[in-house]
């Protein structure tokens, strides 16, 4: 009895997700996935830990 009403909430939620038209803001997708050229990387982790191999080349 259960696999049933399992079985059909999936079918349910995959016709919604296959039918169902999303509205997508492409200006904000755009913004997250793009990078501007201006903005430099900064790696915040780089001062924090010694290198392991600093030691041995001195």
């Amino acid at each position: 009895m259960g696999r049933g009403r399992q079985k059909a909430k999936h079918t349910k939620i995959a016709r919604e997700l296959k039918y169902d038209v999303h509205s997508v803001n492409y200006g904000a997708l755009e913004r997250e996935l793009g990078h501007p050229s201006d903005d430099a990387y900064v790696d915040k982790w780089a001062d924090q830990y010694s290198d392991e191999y600093e030691d041995e080349k001195a």
